[in-house]
């Protein structure tokens, strides 16, 4: 697939090494050092390409109902922001993080970045080499903590209802850290993926056991305390809201008043007996009726003097002229609507 000719232009020498489309024309563009933002011409803009370095301190994120925003904060040189289609913002985020970890010196080269998790306050990003952890408001900052894979020699794993627990045997410490239950398989399965992968093993187990013969002991001097992960914060708000079982409840539904049988009786027979005593008219009655009404009709119009108008040819045209215009008028309004739509989807894209 080919460049739009302004972003081959930016990006020189470099090639992308991701590519995340953000509907209609417009895209967005992640290299080794940079991200840039592609806005196709439309009705708010003239085409364009932004430009944000990797080299940030700081990034964060916000979202509202159609959109999202992504800061990039760079020290004493101030912020610069994009916005995306809310839809569109992990796709997005990924490989962006990743560009800010690799220029900030937390991943080596050749090191890959292989799934992002971002929960409220939580960000794990998982490589294949380590693990790293954010907690706060922003996604990423100098605040972070990192667990290298050569220093771990256990993972498991606490179930809960609301959040599971998911703990790190590193540098003989617990590190603990929560994650909504409905992802925490997602996450559960990508670190001891990149675990297995590190250490070249097809088990936890076999990776146990290595980790103990490494360390000389019998398997178990390395291994989590399954017993109790103990307390620690949570950054999660995992306990639900209470509820109140009694607001739900109501009184038995109200018996429907006792009906007439009487009433509705006699008002059926009545009904009938005024259908029964009145005969039938015969279909020559009617005909003559009509027939004398249109020529008492006539006979108004001749003793007023009045005759009835007849069309002529210049109420034709103005009819003719008439439809003409309403044709233009609705073409116009149907260029209108797509003007409008095309406005809309250029708002929800960012623009």
């Amino acid at each position: 697939m080919t460049l739009p000719e302004l972003v081959q232009g930016e990006l020189g020498e470099e090639s992308p090494v991701a590519r995340v489309h953000l509907g209609g024309d417009d895209e967005l563009f992640v290299t080794a050092t940079r991200t840039l933002v592609y806005r196709a011409e439309g009705l708010l803009s003239d085409e364009s390409v932004e430009e944000y370095p990797h080299d940030a301190e700081r990034v964060s994120v916000s979202e509202s109902r159609r959109k999202a925003k992504v800061t990039l904060e760079y020290g004493l040189d101030g912020e610069r922001t994009f916005s995306v289609p809310r839809g569109s913002l992990e796709e997005v985020l990924h490989p962006v993080l990743a560009g800010v970890l690799s220029a900030a010196g937390i991943t080596d080269p050749g090191e890959t970045v292989e799934r992002t998790f971002r929960f409220s306050e939580l960000t794990l990003v998982v490589t294949s080499a380590r693990l790293v952890k954010h907690v706060g408001a922003a996604v990423w900052d100098e605040d972070y903590e990192e667990f290298r894979y050569d220093d771990v020699s256990d993972f498991d794993v606490e179930e809960g209802s609301h959040a599971t627990t998911l703990v790190l045997a590193t540098n003989g410490r617990q590190e603990r850290f929560k994650a909504p239950s409905d992802r925490a398989r997602e996450i559960e399965e990508t670190l001891a993926d990149a675990l297995l992968d590190h250490y070249d093993v097809a088990t936890l187990e076999e990776f146990r056991a290595l980790s103990a013969e490494a360390d000389g002991e019998d398997g178990d001097g390395g291994a989590l305390d399954r017993a109790d992960f103990g307390g620690g914060p949570d950054p999660l708000s995992a306990e639900p809201a209470e509820i109140d079982t009694d607001a739900g409840t109501r009184d038995d539904p109200l018996e429907d008043p006792p009906s007439d049988p009487g009433g509705a009786a006699d008002g059926t027979t009545a009904g009938v007996g005024a259908a029964a005593t009145e005969p039938p008219r015969r279909a020559d009655d009617a005909e003559a009726g009509a027939a004398g009404e249109a020529a008492a009709a006539g006979d108004a119009f001749g003793d007023s003097g009045f005759e009835p108008a007849e069309p002529t040819d210049d109420l034709a045209e103005e009819v003719a002229a008439l439809r003409e215009t309403v044709d233009r008028q609705a073409e116009r309004l149907e260029r209108h609507n797509e003007l409008i739509e095309q406005l809309i989807e250029e708002l929800r894209r960012g623009r």
